[in-house]
């Protein structure tokens, strides 16, 4: 099993080990009166070549120096803003050190330039934070994508998923000649984009939207890359088209085209297959959206972070995303497709876009979980077997019109229509464990829905600046509504067991439910920006909101005669109305990298409404809630030397009751776990304190980040369960203040050789106390969790690329009270890619991921090794086009699995899905960038 993982251990111990064929290289960098020259970036190049070995910067006395490197003869090459860049032969004989002396720089001068024009393309400099590369030095096959280009530049590395990282910081944006038209993470250009067209890469620490708006620097960092394209590559469209064949009936086929030029791009996307892949990636949405899909000022709710008043359908229920994702668990057929255009100049920025997506997915699963209460203990295993269908339309837009100079008008506006259907049937088999006294009982269930909603979110903003420098101004508008149409089935068998014998009458449900809601937000903010002086600042704002919701369900039982009886004891009607204002005022400073936020601001919300059977019966409940905080917020960001960063904050939010949450009405689609909900809870309210260290050396590309975090919170919603003698469970929600965590997070990367490979290092944990009901006993959830993880990159020469990357994770959670038995789970991951180029355009690459799930307390052990291995050749003189063979799961082993420890229970469950197959594709890449602007 692991015999690839060893081989691969091996292969990279025996590179990495220190040879004894070693010298030491030094000298000093002065300018022409002999001053040193400090951070000066050094390089060692190959003179075959000019590929690059080794680099570095000189310290601040202008000393630099290259330890341990091959004895070999090479090109050294010194450049240094300002100067003319310094190149010279270093030619090891037998000595250990050599040293350079002090090397004398000259200031570029107008008789100089052209020297300089002739010398300057040295294969990377180091400015500050920011590094630029030469992408001619670093050496790709033909046809290779910029992606495989970045992956050869010393510092960045590409995820699994095609994300990417530099310095070891996340990629936010990527652009093209300085725009943003790929979104935030292009993935799509990057896989696309041929690495012929790109003339430099820069990546620096760009500031945020908000801070480029305002015109006040806000301490954040977003790490940026910028392509700079060839002048002849200019113009083009870029995109490819996939289609394949499998074993066991499988296939799919998928595609994407993208054209752009200084103001306009489209982009058009599409796929099917029955291979489980139910949508996009998450990078391949942001690519698709484009350059303005989420630029700053689009949640127009000004203020504190964290605080904004967010809109959805349903509770945690995001109605606008596109569905993202790989491969997921059971069978699923899917189709999807969509357009995009972006329209962008200096006064006039416009996006649209729209997508369809269905996907029908079948599930067969076998579940087991434990409940623990104080004196009961129950056991339930479940086979479910359910087929669901979902369709959606979504429509948005975004337009931005800088009205002149001073004044900038944007207008939003998103919806989707969404429509599906569901049936399930499940068998479970539960046993009731009550002082050694065991209750067992059968349950089959057969439930069915169909739903059908739409949703429609509009946005105005406006900004204004003053002649007045840092001075400024902000309002907006929105209206949002949704509605929720569909009704649902549910029919229940449940007998009651003895040991051979029927102890009571079988308990049998069928019933019918329809379901009518509709939300509506009317909401707008104000935001002031004053400079009290040069490093001062005064910001305030005002949110003001009101929500109304109605919902509508009326619930009938339906006889043997086929006559259906409405149940006013499980219908109801609800309506509410939400109010909700918040005035706020801070006072920053922001100098030389220092950068403080002080802030308080009042908070106050009225929500109002009633419960009824039906819309003209009298009030079952009434809800009169108001509520007032005081929302302070500390933020302290420091820019510390030598790409140090070091910050601090202090945040309090408050959070309204859900609309479930709060209704009395008793949910029983499954019979055996009921809930209900309680219209007296109080709003919770959190408080959070967090604060890292962030470093990153240019000089051995070293990067270190550090995060910790705590979190206390008071009447958080806590879910008290109940369980009768015939073992049902009644789940209903309560407010208890004491809950609090830490949670901490820390990575480390660094060379192992430069150039060639580097190694990550991360972990992070969680220590959380939560508060507990059981039978209306208040007792303590003790969650200790923790991960550790490190990843290794190998990228010796231009036919090798190879990734190693393992993970280890531990969730241990025990219970005040000594009834509850502690639950240990662990989660190990090892992984693996390798991909080899044999020459003559042709390349075989693997990826493992070796899972193992384990759980000693109930003695589950599960190991899933997934091996997927491909062959593929590039064809034709331009290599556009690709033939692939693909085994998936070579080993047979894909299953879903997923097991977790929560509150009093733990839980275990396996669904069938996807395993082995083998597909022959064929992929054409419109890579072309191919038509160069012609000079006339």
């Amino acid at each position: 099993m692991f015999k690839s993982f060893v081989l691969s251990i091996i292969l990279l111990s025996s590179y990495v080990a220190i040879g004894q064929n070693r010298v030491q290289i030094h000298g000093k960098l002065v300018d022409t009166s002999g001053h040193p020259l400090s951070q000066a970036t050094v390089m060692l190049l190959l003179p075959k070549d000019s590929s690059l070995v080794n680099f570095g910067r000189a310290n601040d006395q202008g000393i630099f120096e290259f330890k341990n490197v091959k004895r070999q003869p090479y090109i050294f090459k010194a450049s240094y803003v300002s100067y003319v860049p310094l190149q010279m032969d270093v030619k090891p004989d037998q000595e250990v050190s050599i040293d350079l002396g002090a090397l004398m720089m000259k200031p570029i001068s107008k008789e100089l330039f052209e020297v300089v024009v002739r010398t300057a393309k040295a294969p990377l400099s180091i400015r500050g934070d920011t590094i630029e590369y030469n992408a001619a030095s670093f050496k790709v096959p033909p046809g290779a994508t910029v992606e495989d280009l970045l992956r050869k530049l010393p510092g960045m590395e590409i995820e699994a998923d095609g994300s990417i990282r530099a310095q070891g910081q996340t990629v936010k944006k990527v652009t093209v000649d300085g725009r943003s038209f790929f979104g935030s993470d292009p993935k799509l250009a990057t896989k696309n984009l041929v690495a012929d067209a790109i003339q430099k890469v820069q990546v620096f620490n760009g500031k945020t939207e908000a801070a480029k708006v305002t015109g006040i620097d806000d301490g954040k960092k977003e790490k940026t890359i910028n392509l700079e394209l060839k002048e002849s590559h200019k113009k083009g469209g870029f995109g490819k088209i996939t289609g394949g064949i499998a074993t066991e009936g499988r296939k799919e086929v998928k595609g994407n085209y993208n054209k752009f030029d200084a103001k306009n791009q489209l982009s058009l996307i599409g796929l099917g297959n029955n291979t489980n892949q139910s949508g996009m990636s998450f990078d391949d949405y942001q690519d698709f959206r484009g350059s303005q899909a989420f630029s700053w000022g689009n949640e127009a709710d000004f203020g504190f972070t964290g605080n904004g008043r967010y809109f959805s359908f349903d509770d945690g229920d995001d109605q606008m995303g596109i569905p993202i994702g790989g491969r997921r668990d059971g069978f699923s057929k899917n189709y999807s497709g969509g357009a995009n255009y972006n329209y962008d100049t200096k006064k006039t920025k416009f996006s649209s876009n729209y997508y369809f997506n269905q996907s029908e997915r079948i599930i067969d699963k076998i579940s087991s979980t434990q409940r623990f209460f104080q004196e009961k203990t129950q056991n339930s295993a479940d086979t479910t077997s359910q087929r669901t269908f979902s369709g959606n339309h979504r429509m948005s837009m975004r337009y931005e019109k800088s009205i002149d100079t001073l004044n900038t008008l944007i207008l939003i506006s998103n919806g989707k229509l969404s429509f599906g259907n569901a049936d399930q049937n499940s068998r479970i088999f539960q046993q009731l464990l009550v002082q050694n006294n065991l209750n067992p009982r059968q349950t089959k269930l057969l439930n069915g829905s169909e739903q059908q909603s739409f949703t429609i979110q509009n946005t105005a903003i406006f900004r204004h600046k003053f002649a007045k420098n840092g001075r400024s101004f902000s309002a907006s508008a929105g209206y949002n509504y949704a509605n929720s149409d569909g009704s649902s089935t549910q029919k229940s068998l449940s007998q009651f067991l003895s040991a051979t014998t029927l102890r009571d009458s079988i308990q049998a449900i069928d019933q019918l439910t329809n379901n009518f809601s509709k939300k509506t937000q009317i909401k707008s903010s104000l935001f002031f920006v004053e400079p009290l002086s040069k490093a001062f600042f005064w910001e305030s704002f005002f949110n003001t909101s009101f929500q109304s919701n109605r919902l509508n369900r009326d619930l009938f039982d339906r006889g043997s005669s086929s006559l259906e009886t409405r149940n006013d004891s499980l219908s109801r009607y609800y309506d509410n109305n939400l109010t909700y204002n918040r005035l706020g005022s801070s006072i920053r400073y922001s100098k030389d990298g220092v950068n403080v936020t002080v802030g308080l601001a009042a908070q106050q919300f009225n929500l109002t409404g009633d419960f009824r059977k039906s819309a003209s019966a009298p009030n079952l409940a009434n809800i009169d809630l108001n509520y007032f905080a005081w929302i302070p917020k500390v933020g302290v960001d420091l820019e510390l030397k030598n790409n140090r960063y070091l910050f601090f904050s202090y945040d309090k939010s408050v959070q309204e009751p859900s609309i479930r949450d709060l209704q009395p009405i008793v949910d029983n689609s499954n019979p055996l776990f009921l809930r209900v909900g309680n219209p007296n809870l109080l709003p919770s309210l959190n408080h959070s304190i967090s604060s890292g260290f962030n470093l990153f050396d240019a000089a051995n590309f070293l990067n270190l980040y550090t995060n910790l975090s705590y979190n206390y919170n008071v009447n958080q919603v806590v879910y008290n369960q109940s369980i009768n003698s015939n073992g049902v469970v009644l789940t209903k929600p309560l407010n208890i203040s004491g809950g609090e965590s830490y949670v901490g997070y820390f990575g480390f990367g660094f060379p192992l050789k430069k150039t060639v490979s580097t190694m990550n290092i991360n972990a992070d944990f969680n220590l959380a106390k939560n508060p507990l009901f059981l039978n209306d006993v208040l007792s303590n959830t003790n969650t200790n969790a923790g991960n550790l993880g490190a990843r290794i990159s190998f990228t010796p020469n231009d036919r090798i690329t190879f990734y190693m990357n393992a993970r280890f994770g531990l969730n241990n959670t025990s219970y005040d009270k000594s009834a509850l038995p502690e639950q240990t789970i662990r989660n190990t991951q090892f992984g693996s890619e390798l991909t080899v180029n044999f020459g003559k355009n042709t390349f075989l690459s693997y990826n493992l991921d070796y899972k193992v799930y384990e759980n000693k307390t109930r003695g589950l052990y599960q190991e899933m090794p997934i091996l997927n291995v491909s062959m593929f050749k590039y064809l034709g003189k331009a290599q556009k086009s690709e033939i692939r063979l693909t085994v998936y799961d070579v080993f047979k082993k894909n299953l879903g699995v997923n097991q977790f420890a929560f509150q009093n229970f733990v839980s275990f469950e396996k669904t069938q899905t996807l395993s082995q197959y083998v597909m022959l594709s064929y992929t054409y890449n419109m890579r072309g960038l191919s038509s160069p602007i012609r000079k006339r």
